[in-house]
This record gives C-alpha cells, structure tokens and sequence, in this order.
C-alpha cells in the first residue's frame, strides 16, 4: 500500500514493479492485489495488465481498512460469535474484558492512517514511480 501510494504516475504503478521493489513473487502479490481490490483499497488505472492506484486518498485509508482487507479481528470467537459460548449471553467477566480489548485494538488501528504511516516511516519512493 505504501509503494502504491507512492505512485504518483497517472498510469499507477505496475505488480512487476511492485513486487520487484518490495523483493516478494509475483504469485504472493497476487494475492495481496485481489485483497486490496476487494476490499476497494486499491483499483487498476485502466483495467486488466495497466497499474494500481489508490482507490481513495491514503488520508482516507486507515490502518484498520487495510488489516481487515486480509482478516478479521477476531481476539476471542465468543466476542463476535455470541453462540460459540453459552456464557456469552450471560454476565460474563472474562468477556467483557475481550470485548474491551477487541474495541481498543480497533480504534488503535482506526487511528492511524496511511498517510500517517508514509511520514513515520519516511518511505523512501523508487525512482520507477516518481
């Protein structure tokens, strides 16, 4: 997602020259890519074969679009899943606190952005998208 948002050609940057930059397969980035695309993080510039973009701003894009693009946040299966436990619908002290805790780690990631971490990491852009 950096190295996309780094991409400041019109024609977005390529999955070639993606994964080349960030020394993964192609195959591997595969994955990532329709990830991304699902989640609608990121679209190709002109369809099939041309580059990605960011789909939207990357102030716009938190951290928890992108964790959750892959997964869900799941600390503990009776916080989201209510019959995984009978406990769960009763007063339950354990399950409060996974509840609090599954709520933290969402406003943590919700809290910072993609530009944010752009900046913090002072990513270094390569000269193919510049």
């Amino acid at each position: 997602m950096i190295e996309i948002a780094c991409c400041k050609e019109p024609t977005g940057i390529l999955q070639k020259d993606i994964a080349k930059n960030q020394n993964i397969s192609v195959k591997y980035l595969d994955y990532i890519i329709s990830a991304l695309k699902l989640k609608e993080l990121i679209s190709n510039t002109k369809g099939r074969g041309s580059g990605y973009m960011l789909a939207r701003p990357a102030d716009k894009i938190t951290m928890l679009d992108i964790y959750t693009a892959f997964e869900q946040i799941v600390i503990i299966e009776c916080v989201k899943n209510r019959s995984f436990c009978e406990r769960a619908t009763h007063q339950c002290t354990a399950n409060n606190y996974w509840k609090q805790f599954h709520h933290q780690i969402i406003e943590i990631l919700s809290a910072k952005t993609l530009e944010q971490i752009i900046k913090e990491t002072k990513y270094d852009c390569p000269e193919i998208c510049e």
